[in-house]
């Protein structure tokens, strides 16, 4: 019981604390511009609790996920002292982008917080050198400071598996640090092959061995496996809930993979046919950074600036189709993962991870959504004179309803992998 109420107050506070921030954006930049703010409501539905202050109520209603700031000449056009509709466009833009922007400055400053003060940084100066791959072969040495790969500026780690990758095994041009003499390689990287039977077991905060989701034309899809599906075993070997094992283990399969899931607390059987991925490496393992103010700041900022650009890439490879509507994350998926934080340092990332995508979200190009809003705006500079407002409040409406439509279907496929 006491572990449910902590569960319900985490949840709570998270959701509340993110909408509060936002509503406040628009809130607070309506009022520099002198709009009139009839209403500041967190949730939706029946109002629990309002106070009237000035020219604003402040409201608590029954629905928690949401809010919104109701302005004058906002949904009517009004030509009242403090409405909305009278503001230039530029003005009516930032109050609508406001709340998003709040969001993801909020985020990034709590990742950026988040980042400095844990550390732990993998440097990119070479520890280790790996026998017989392409960074022994040609020379490399432990030491060596990896400054470019291609021409592209290293900063992070990440950043040199990311440049190798994007080789696809075609030769790369390394620039190295040592002894203050800057050293030039060209050499390709080493090849190795890895296996794949297209399942999603998470990211590296929710995963476990529990299939979240099985994507399109896979081999996983079409032996039958579903979401939810535990697995159990994996050419025989228990993996014993370790995720990183199982994953080990179909990977390096020789052949077929034969997988064993727990299917409602019964054990099934699949014979998969992997598919082959190529992966390349220069073969170096890489020293942890010193820990001081200095390396914290550095890496710190730049693990933000990475994290930040793999959010937007996220979101194109969402509208491009490259990733399955199944594996985004609604209302009830969020909410266990708050639930399942045991650090407080997991939850402030979770915090700053939600902030920065409901930010995202809401400036998409969405009827309904802050960028709808934006988007009808720059419409109607472009025509030079307004949309009619049975049109803005139709398109509102449509959107409204497609968003309502994907909430069910994303909350249908929470409560699947959490049953």
């Amino acid at each position: 019981m006491i572990s449910f109420i902590i569960n319900a107050i985490k949840i709570i506070f998270l959701l509340g604390f993110l909408i509060l921030i936002h509503e406040a954006g628009h809130f607070l930049v309506a009022k520099l511009f002198k709009v009139k703010v009839n209403e500041f409501s967190l949730g939706f539905g029946k109002v629990l609790y309002s106070k009237q202050r000035k020219e604003t109520r402040y409201c608590i209603r029954a629905f928690p996920l949401g809010g919104f700031v109701s302005m004058e000449g906002e949904d009517e056009r009004s030509d009242e002292n403090g409405s909305f509709s009278k503001l230039s466009i530029p003005k009516r833009i930032l109050i609508v982008a406001a709340g998003a922007t709040v969001n993801i400055v909020f985020g990034l400053l709590v990742f950026f917080a988040l980042a400095c003060s844990i550390g732990n940084f993998y440097s990119t100066t070479v520890a280790e050198v790996v026998d017989t791959y392409a960074a022994d072969n040609v020379g490399i040495m432990p030491g060596d400071k990896i400054l470019e790969i291609n021409n592209k500026k290293i900063r992070l780690n990440s950043d040199i598996t990311e440049e190798v990758e994007k080789s696809n095994g075609e030769s790369i041009n390394v620039l190295v640090l040592r002894d203050g003499k800057e050293i030039s390689y060209d050499f390709k990287p080493t090849e190795k092959i890895t296996k794949t039977i297209g399942i999603y077991l998470g990211n590296e905060n929710t995963a476990s061995c529990k299939i979240e989701s099985i994507y399109e034309n896979s081999p996983a899809e079409k032996v039958g496996l579903q979401s939810g599906d535990i697995i159990f075993s994996v050419n025989g070997e228990e993996v014993n809930k370790d995720y990183k094992r199982a994953i080990e283990l179909i990977q390096n399969s020789e052949g077929n993979v034969k997988l064993t899931v727990d299917r409602n607390g019964e054990k099934v059987d699949f014979d998969i046919i992997p598919i082959e991925n190529k992966e390349y490496y220069i073969g170096t393992m890489f020293k942890v950074a010193d820990k001081n103010i200095k390396n914290n700041l550095y890496y710190g900022f730049w693990t933000t600036v990475d994290f930040s650009g793999s959010l937007l890439y996220n979101v194109k490879e969402l509208f491009t189709g490259n990733v399955s509507t199944d594996q985004l994350m609604g209302p009830v998926g969020i909410s266990s993962t708050v639930a399942s934080t045991t650090t407080f340092a997991e939850f402030i990332y979770l915090l700053a991870v939600i902030s920065l995508s409901l930010g995202v979200t809401n400036l998409l190009p969405i009827p309904a959504l802050d960028g709808g809003k934006i988007l009808l705006l720059l419409i109607e500079a472009i025509r030079r004179k307004p949309l009619s407002e049975k049109f803005e409040i139709t398109v509102q409406l449509i959107g409204f309803s497609l968003l309502i439509l994907l909430s069910i279907y994303v909350s249908y496929n929470d409560i699947l992998r959490l049953f």
